[in-house]
């Protein structure tokens, strides 16, 4: 059998069984007294799914028909799906599903693991990539967040409006462009979100450098790659970072850095001792 052909398949034997799973008395059907078919009949499913008897059976049947989002979500009303199998469902129609409700924070279980990566910095953001998590040694190589008013502990907005950042950063220009170019790229999921359009709204007055960028359109991708830091107190360090979706807090990411050589990595317990930076400590 040919891929689409396996995966019309899988569709029909989900629907089957979810269809047959239910009673007529979950959905509100009087059941009669002479029924044999197990759990709901076709018929039912397609008049609660507001779909013919027909094109539902051919469905069933793993017929080539096409499904649109309008009729998976009916037939994911109808059969009483999950949010995991209403993933599936769209799936295996080859539709996906609309993004998620982005998560407000990381959850305690996640938090827990961030504080564990000690000494090593890592870090949560969320859709808009407002810091929602971090660990000591994260405060420790940027400054400590909690100092901040959470409107402003936002990774985008820290970049480019915290001049502490420009020396801190071996690079600033060339990583602060990059910067905006991935979030340009993540912000697509997004586009008319009244938070990200304050935020972008607000960057573009306060920072030449960032509405420069912005309006160029450039999209870059996340990739493992690497930063080179100048610390006030520890010096040169260069790190490799790490990105991790949190699958159980839908729009958060979690960043995890690890030395590139081993004058860093000695000097990452170190740094993780002497606290956070000081506001207005200068960098170089």
């Amino acid at each position: 059998m040919t891929p689409d052909q396996v995966r019309r398949r899988a569709l029909a034997g989900f629907l089957r069984s979810r269809r047959e799973r239910l009673t007529p008395r979950d959905v509100g059907i009087l059941a009669g007294t002479r029924r044999r078919t197990p759990g709901l009949r076709r018929e039912e499913v397609a008049l609660l799914s507001g779909v013919s008897v027909t094109w539902y059976t051919w469905l069933e049947q793993g017929r080539r028909i096409s499904v649109s989002r309008q009729v998976l979500e009916g037939l994911a009303r109808a059969l009483m799906l999950d949010a995991a199998e209403r993933r599936h469902l769209f799936a295996l129609a080859g539709e996906p599903p609309e993004e998620p409700d982005p998560a407000e924070g990381p959850g305690a279980a996640l938090q827990q693991l961030v504080d564990a990566l000690d000494p090593h910095p890592a870090y949560c953001l969320d859709a808009h990539w407002n810091l929602v998590a971090w660990n000591r040694a994260e405060a420790a190589l940027i400054g400590d967040p909690a100092l901040l008013p959470p409107q402003e502990r936002n990774l985008v907005r820290m970049v480019f409006t915290d001049p502490r950042f420009r020396t801190l950063l071996a690079d600033w220009p060339g990583q602060a462009r990059h910067l905006v170019a991935q979030f340009r790229a993540d912000a697509r999921h997004r586009v008319g979100d009244p938070g990200l359009t304050r935020l972008t709204d607000g960057l573009r007055r306060e920072s030449e450098e960032f509405r420069t960028w912005w309006e160029a359109h450039d999209i870059a991708g996340f990739r493992a790659n690497r930063r080179r830091f100048h610390h006030p107190r520890a010096g040169l360090l260069t790190l490799d970072y790490v990105k991790l979706a949190a699958l159980d807090a839908p729009g958060v990411k979690l960043f995890a850095c690890v030395p590139a050589d081993a004058e860093t990595a000695g000097k990452l317990p170190d740094l993780l001792a002497s606290g956070a930076p000081e506001a207005g400590t200068t960098t170089g």
